[in-house]
C-alpha cells in the first residue's frame, strides 16, 4: 500500500461544476435518447478522465492522468507531512480565520494520519481569497479500500 498527493486550485464557480467531478455512467444513454444527452454523456466519459478537476470521490483521482500526481509516500505520516506542507503554504489565502488556526491544522493533518494508516483516502477543500477553491487529497493505492479495482496511476 502507498499514497499519492494531488492538489488543485482554481475559481469556484469550475469547482462548483459537479458534472466534470464525476465518472460517466456505465452505460451510455439508451437508444433515442435525446441528442443532447447523448452529447452530454460523450463529453463526461470522454473529459472526465482526462481533467485536472477534483473528482467527488477521491478515489477516482487514480483515473487522472499521471502528471497529476504532486506525490507518493510508502509511509503514512509522509503523506500526511506533504498534507501539512500544503496546508502551511495556502493557510494566509484561506478565506476563514477559523481555518488559518495553526491548532485546527495541526488537528487535521494528525486526523488524515489516523485515517491513513485505516487505509482510507483523505480530502480536504478550503476557500481561498475569493473566488477561488483549494482541494487537497491523498489518496491510498495498492489497493483502494473504495474502488479496489482503480488501477495505480504511477505504475
Amino acid at each position: 500500500m502507498h499514497h499519492h498527493g494531488f492538489l488543485w486550485t482554481g475559481p469556484k464557480e469550475r469547482f462548483d461544476d459537479e458534472a466534470l467531478r464525476r465518472p460517466s455512467h456505465p452505460e451510455p444513454p439508451p437508444a433515442g435518447s435525446k441528442p443532447e444527452l447523448i452529447q452530454r454523456y460523450r463529453e463526461v466519459a470522454a473529459e472526465f478522465p482526462t481533467s485536472d478537476m477534483p473528482p467527488l470521490e477521491p478515489a477516482y483521482w487514480l483515473v487522472k492522468p499521471r502528471s497529476l500526481v504532486r506525490g507518493t509516500w510508502d509511509e503514512t505520516k509522509e503523506a500526511a507531512a506533504w498534507l501539512g506542507e500544503q496546508l502551511a503554504e495556502y493557510a494566509p489565502r484561506f478565506a476563514s480565520e477559523r481555518c488559518r488556526n495553526t491548532a485546527h491544522l495541526a488537528l487535521l493533518v494528525n486526523s488524515a494520519v489516523e485515517r491513513l494508516d485505516s487505509g482510507a483516502d483523505v480530502s480536504l477543500g478550503f476557500y481561498l481569497e475569493r473566488p477561488s477553491f483549494l482541494s487537497l487529497a491523498v489518496v491510498t493505492c495498492l489497493p483502494n479500500r473504495s474502488r479496489p479495482e482503480l488501477a495505480c496511476p504511477v505504475q
